[in-house]
């Protein structure tokens, strides 16, 4: 009597599964069951749409936020209730300044892509600058931790604000100031990052698979690309998106301090400064830009905390388990 042995069916083409592909989908998962961070990815994408495409909905209105309506101004002083600026037209949507004559649409339009530009542009060279830093620390062994791990600590404590201030004040007008701004911001806000990774790069670099790529002769670049580094997105992605916000406001403080852009580049913290004067006559001046920092504010914060718990459900589950408690 042969004993017969059953071989399984060989697997259908397409059928094998990548691990990396199914933990995306379940952040994906965890993240679209966050109404609230849901909705707020789909106002960053307008947000995001609304300054790339600044050149063309102006076009589509007729204007530009650097020309002056002096026939306008007139008319615009009057004052006029909440969401009827003087001067408002089909020629003009938002209506115009009351002083310069400036079209309102075209300088929200344009203004939020100079004040995303340069938090995006900010946070990106802080995550860099982060990473470098954060990785030599942790994988440089003991002297070099020392040095970076103090240096790091050094710039954490260093008036960033008030430094920020006095360069931006000294540095000639004829310099790109939203360009200025991205370099000041990152190269002041990095260490937070730094210090993340950091710590992450000391604790993987003591796991198995580290060890065993060491052993087997792997440069030590190529262990931080390929091992470490898969192992810090989920904490610098979700330290990125809370930056973000950060770098918005930074941008409209140091702008409406009259600092930052200047005309006749638009920014929302410039719009604020000049809407001080105004806003007496006609709230809306001052309400409008302030309301589109408080969501573009509200709506980073969304997503950070929304990225926060789908790529750690852990943090979602203490966070319950102590209020419960």
């Amino acid at each position: 009597m042969s004993a017969t042995v059953s071989t399984p069916p060989p697997a259908a083409s397409g059928s094998t599964t990548n691990p990396d592909a199914g933990a995306r989908r379940a952040v994906l998962r965890r993240f679209a069951a966050n109404r609230a961070a849901l909705v707020a990815a789909v106002v960053v994408g307008l947000l995001i749409l609304v300054a790339l495409a600044a050149p063309l909905l102006a076009a589509l209105e007729g204007q530009d936020p650097t020309s002056f309506h002096d026939n306008l101004i007139d008319s615009a002083r009057g004052g006029a209730p909440i969401g009827a600026f003087g001067g408002i037209s089909g020629d003009h949507w938002l209506g115009v300044e009351p002083t310069t004559g400036r079209d309102l649409f075209a300088r929200v339009v344009y203004g939020a892509q100079v004040s995303l530009g340069v938090a995006i542009g900010a946070t990106v060279l802080q995550v860099v600058l982060g990473l470098v830093f954060g990785l030599a620390a942790g994988l440089g062994g003991y002297v070099v931790d020392g040095v970076l791990g103090r240096f790091i600590d050094l710039i954490l404590a260093f008036p960033g604000l008030v430094f920020s201030i006095a360069l931006l004040a000294i540095v000639p007008s004829s310099f790109p100031r939203p360009v200025l701004l991205v370099v000041v911001l990152g190269v002041l806000g990095w260490a937070g990052v730094a210090r993340i990774v950091r710590g992450q790069s000391l604790t993987l670099r003591e796991s198995d698979y580290v060890a065993a790529s060491r052993l087997a002769g792997a440069h030590p670049v190529r262990v931080a690309r390929r091992e470490i580094l898969p192992g810090l997105a989920a904490p610098v992605l979700t330290y990125a998106a809370l930056l973000l916000p950060g770098n918005v406001v930074a941008e409209a403080a140091l702008s409406f301090l009259g600092i930052g852009v200047r005309p006749p580049t638009s920014s929302w913290g410039q719009m604020l400064s000049n809407a001080t004067t105004w806003f007496r006559g006609d709230p809306a001046y001052i309400l409008i830009p302030a309301g589109l920092l408080f969501l573009t504010v509200l709506v980073f914060t969304l997503v950070g905390d929304g990225l926060r718990t789908a790529l750690d459900p852990r943090s979602k589950a203490r966070v319950q388990g102590r209020s419960a408690t």
